[in-house]
């Protein structure tokens, strides 16, 4: 990747010493503390890389928090999108989103949004740095009510009674059971009948089980004596009621992928069409000129509604400046995405109207999910959700032609801050390993030790942060930075239109002052990025 990468140079201002201002979770008027620089050009590489040295952008500046003094410290926090596996709450999402484009109607009494991150400002020349906000919504409300209607509906249509009669029988196999959870296909059912009064449990029976479980069971033999032939086509491997939207059978019997779950299949005289659409912010391409009023008034909506913001504060050089602008520039090689690498808008369009933006770049080893705004007449959909795994597909289906590409960065993680919670719901599937003591199910997410700038699985980082904000990760005691600066002198300076070695510029400086900040730079951008970066020096 050099050879393509070194044609167009990073070029960078670094700001000396650390800044301290306002933090915008636990509202410390001086508590949040970083470092940062204005990037005038930077390649995609040498983003890729400060970023898994813990750094960040908000529009052309790019800041790493000083994560041993800050009040709130924050960790940069990946998923892992191949071994991702949509958990039960993210399956409710998608269907919602599947039912609203084929009905048009859905129940919005019972959406909540989770709370958001909130802003913060920095302090170079008052330009507006917000933090990556990546605004998970929490849906509660189960589908049982919308399944129930379904299946009404189609019982009326049969011109039968929607009323439930209670079976006499019920099926009682425990291997049934086992074989619905696992997916596997079923082996002929057996019945009996309940014990007579006063004779005690049958024990032929497993134990008690939940009302919500026989309930589905009675389904199950409903539909199973309606169809004769076993012709169960809709029916969820789990034993879920029949699909909204049938489809042929999964032959090999395994759980619906992602891209199955986000793609399924619309009857024709669907309500509404969705298209997603992915246009180049920076440089502005034709796509994104033409949308720009329109994404910007959803963005306006969103900061008033959602954030509060007064009418004059969302304008339109403070949308540019932080969603619009972008240091990266925008790089084609031959083995990469089709769409290339930079900064992106990925624009969801329902019925010919932008409904929701998610601002993102695309890296050589990642997604990167930077700003998502929405208009707020369609939070009842969860976009906030159904976003993000809209980009984890988007992230597997880019894997598909660039294999080194296989990650999606959310951002930053704060354990300390009780609204960022939500990214550890969002991240991990849904377990009973708190009740059980068992391992649970796998979670695909790491965090980066801050010291040594590795990943690791975050579930062995969650003890350490519940006794201590700030964490090493790495538990290795004698692990160090690999990537850390070990040849300062090589260091490529800028200055009056030359480019020059660290080493021969400092010959010709007399501020003693001056080194101290370049070795500063030095060390938090690391020795592969100080080689290849330009650092601007006036």
């Amino acid at each position: 990747m050099a050879s393509w990468a070194a044609l167009s140079p990073s070029i960078v201002e670094y700001f000396e010493g650390e800044d301290s201002y306002r933090c915008g979770y636990c509202k410390n008027e001086s508590g949040s503390r970083s470092n940062g620089m204005w990037a005038h050009s930077m390649t995609v590489q040498d983003y890729q890389d400060l970023i898994d040295r813990g750094w960040r952008r908000s529009g052309k500046y790019v800041y790493k928090p000083v994560m041993n003094q800050t009040c709130c410290p924050q960790y940069t926090i990946r998923c892992r999108p191949l071994q991702f596996q949509p958990s039960k709450s993210h399956k409710k999402v998608l269907k919602k989103m599947l039912k609203f484009l084929a009905k048009g109607e859905i129940s919005k009494g019972n959406c909540e949004d989770e709370p958001m991150e909130p802003t913060m400002e920095d302090t170079v020349a008052g330009d507006f740095a917000l933090i990556n906000k990546l605004d998970i919504q929490c849906d509660l409300k189960t589908l049982s009510d919308d399944l129930k209607e379904s299946f009404e509906s189609e019982e009326k249509k049969k011109g039968k009674s929607p009323k439930k009669e209670e079976p006499k029988e019920l099926i009682q196999s425990q291997h049934i059971e086992e074989k619905l959870g696992s997916g596997e296909p079923s082996h002929p059912l057996k019945v009996h009948t309940a014990p007579k009064p006063g004779k005690g449990a049958d024990l032929s029976k497993p134990p008690c089980r939940k009302a919500k479980e026989i309930r589905k069971e009675r389904k199950r033999l409903k539909l199973m004596q309606q169809n004769p032939a076993g012709e169960l086509e809709g029916f969820q491997a789990q034993g879920e009621p029949p699909s909204l939207f049938p489809r042929k059978a999964n032959k090999s019997n395994q759980p619906k992928s992602l891209e199955d779950l986000i793609f399924e299949s619309l009857p024709e005289n669907a309500s509404h069409k969705l298209e997603v659409r992915v246009v180049r912010s920076s440089p502005p391409s034709s796509q994104f000129k033409a949308t720009f009023q329109e994404s910007y008034q959803v963005y306006k909506r969103y900061q008033m509604v959602i954030h509060k913001d007064p009418p004059d504060k969302p304008t339109v050089s403070q949308f540019t400046r932080f969603l619009c602008s972008s240091p990266l520039e925008a790089e084609n090689p031959p083995h990469g995405p089709d769409c290339g690498y930079g900064s992106f808008h990925q624009q969801y369009w329902l019925d010919g109207r932008i409904i929701a933006v998610g601002v993102i770049d695309i890296l050589p080893y990642c997604v990167s999910s930077v700003y998502l705004y929405y208009d707020p007449d369609y939070s009842f959909l969860s976009l906030g959700v159904y976003s993000a795994l809209r980009e984890i597909g988007f992230t597997r289906q880019l894997h598909q032609k660039t294999s080194q590409l296989s990650y999606y960065y959310m951002g930053f993680y704060i354990h300390s801050c009780p609204k960022m919670k939500y990214k550890l719901c969002f991240l991990w599937t849904q377990s009973q390993s708190r009740k059980t003591g068992a391992n649970g199910q796998y979670r695909p997410s790491d965090l980066l030790c801050p010291e040594t700038y590795v990943w690791v699985p975050i579930e062995q980082c969650l003890s350490s942060l519940e006794n201590s904000k700030y964490c090493r990760f790495n538990q290795d005691p004698e692990a160090v930075d690999e990537g850390r600066s070990k040849e300062p002198d090589r260091l490529q300076v800028f200055h009056k239109k030359a480019i020059m070695p660290y080493g021969v510029y400092k010959k010709q400086q007399r501020d003693p002052s001056e080194e101290a900040a370049v070795l500063q730079y030095a060390g938090l951008v690391g020795q592969a990025c100080s080689e290849r970066m330009l650092l601007l020096r006036n």
